[in-house]
């Protein structure tokens, strides 16, 4: 009988052991290579979308204003306390700059993580740091 109960015991710890690591949170170097910046607006890109895990990202840098990287601008004028964080980049920036105030969508991806990454010095600046197979 003794045996009996152990043995149960030995498979309910495994029962649980499974569930608990098939339910757990990938970690971080999984998730990136799964979530990926939406490249579907260019017709023949060169390039997958970058990998781009938000929230990690946003953690690691201590971004807590969405408008850092989620801007509005009238004109050349940064509006203040305003987020396009609901929107996609390319509903603002088209493929091709269309006037004098407008910024390409790919110049405008490039710019704001580079030049942040730049700045900080850390993070990504080489096409294949970012843009991983």
């Amino acid at each position: 009988m003794k045996q009996i109960v152990i043995f149960m015991g030995f498979i309910l710890f495994l029962f649980a052991a499974v569930v608990s690591f098939s339910n757990a949170e990938p970690d971080s170097a999984e998730k990136s290579q799964l979530e990926r910046l939406d490249n579907s607006v260019f017709k023949n890109p060169h390039r997958p979308g970058a990998l781009f895990e938000h929230d990690d990202h946003n953690d690691m840098a201590q971004i807590d204003d969405c408008a850092v990287c989620h801007h509005v601008y009238d004109g050349k004028k940064l509006l203040e306390d305003e987020s396009s964080e609901d929107s996609q980049c390319s509903e603002c920036h088209s493929l091709k700059s269309d006037d004098e105030n407008s910024v390409p969508l790919l110049r405008a991806y490039h710019k704001r993580c580079k030049d942040c990454h730049f700045e900080v010095n850390k993070g990504p600046v080489l096409c294949g740091e970012c843009h991983i197979k």
